[in-house]
């Protein structure tokens, strides 16, 4: 069946999820069982000698939920890099650079305007231009070409930056979020429990969570966007065959420039999203575009599920890591790339 009319034969996320099951059911039950244990972790009141072993309960809810909002913010950026490095299979090492330009410009407008939201709709916009602007004059011309798409992109991302340190400075920058994003809820989660009986509720910055609830948005949206509109079939389609596409009268440059736009101007949302949660300063277009790279490699080459895998993947890790292996917890980033790669090397929801 063709790819632009009707619902094409599943072929990816989640049929490889389903082949997964029905091929590796011990694998399969072994993670159902430790998903389970981690959720009785969770909501459990843990007896003494767990809190022995691990400490504080609190500690490893607040680890978890640091990691799960790390993992959301850093889908938020390589969501953008899957569609245009994992989908149309251009290699755009200035992804970093999108994010930070566009938590800079985000800062700016936000300042100048006192509007938080101004703030973000300028950033996704004006690093959505930005993105048109290189598919047009730098990508399109380099095609299948991925050697040069690298060296030009990395010098790109050198220019970038130190044209953003010449007019930023080193200064830290962060955003201040609307006053409805100030302060903290309290989970149906209990920490402990007092002599007296009460229950002690943990308590969790509101505006992590709404980063959290914010990616997994995006997320839906994406997927649907690709999987369920006629849009996102023709840029699948596209991918597989540009030429045949072309053939039936539609303008697949205007379609590969939609994405890009998309793609970019995502890079640009999650400047202000991080900029806000976290800080902005010179350094962070390199620590995003690593994380992307990662994230895509870990849940595979254009998958929408795959980069919310590996992202939750690695935020937990590097959460974890830092609270229990502050010596070795960079390590665990990496060597879930290296234990991924060595047993799936198309990732995690990748195609074969």
């Amino acid at each position: 069946m063709c790819a632009t009319r009707g619902h094409p034969a599943p072929t990816g996320g989640d049929a490889v999820m389903r082949q997964f099951i029905e091929r590796h059911s011990f694998w399969s039950l072994v993670i159902a069982v430790a998903a389970a244990v981690f959720l009785w972790l969770i909501f459990a009141v843990w007896p003494d000698w767990l809190q022995a072993g691990l400490g504080r309960k609190k500690t490893f809810v607040n680890t978890f939920l640091n990691g799960l909002t790390l993992g959301g913010l850093y889908f938020l950026v390589a969501s953008g890099f899957t569609l245009v490095f994992g989908l149309m299979r251009n290699v755009n090492l200035a992804h970093g650079s999108m994010y930070l330009l566009g938590a800079y410009l985000g800062y700016e407008a936000a300042e100048a305007t006192g509007n938080w939201f101004i703030g973000l709709a300028v950033a996704f916009l004006a690093i959505a231009v930005t993105g048109i602007l290189l598919q047009m004059l730098i990508f399109r011309h380099m095609e299948g070409d991925d050697l040069r798409q690298t060296l030009v992109t990395i010098g790109i991302s050198i220019i970038a930056a130190d044209l953003m340190l010449a007019v930023w400075s080193g200064t830290t920058y962060q955003f201040t979020p609307p006053e409805w994003l100030f302060g903290a809820a309290e989970l149906p989660v209990i920490s402990a429990v007092r002599s007296s009986g009460d229950a002690v509720y943990i308590k969790y910055p509101i505006y992590r969570l709404t980063v959290l609830g914010v990616a997994v948005a995006v997320g839906i949206g994406l997927w649907l966007f690709l999987n369920r509109t006629r849009i996102g079939m023709m840029i699948r389609a596209g991918v597989n065959d540009r030429e045949m596409l072309a053939a039936t009268g539609v303008n697949v440059q205007l379609v590969f420039a939609l994405v890009f736009a998309i793609g970019a101007g995502l890079a640009g949302f999650a400047g202000v999203v991080g900029g806000t949660a976290l800080s902005i300063a010179p350094g962070e277009d390199i620590r995003y575009l690593l994380a992307s790279l990662v994230v895509v490699i870990v849940g595979g080459l254009g998958s929408v599920t795959g980069a919310a895998i590996g992202a939750l993947l690695i935020g937990l890790a590097e959460q974890f890591g830092l609270a229990y292996f502050p010596t070795y917890g960079v390590v665990l980033t990496f060597l879930i790339m290296v234990v991924v790669l060595a047993v799936r090397p198309q990732g995690i929801m990748g195609q074969g």
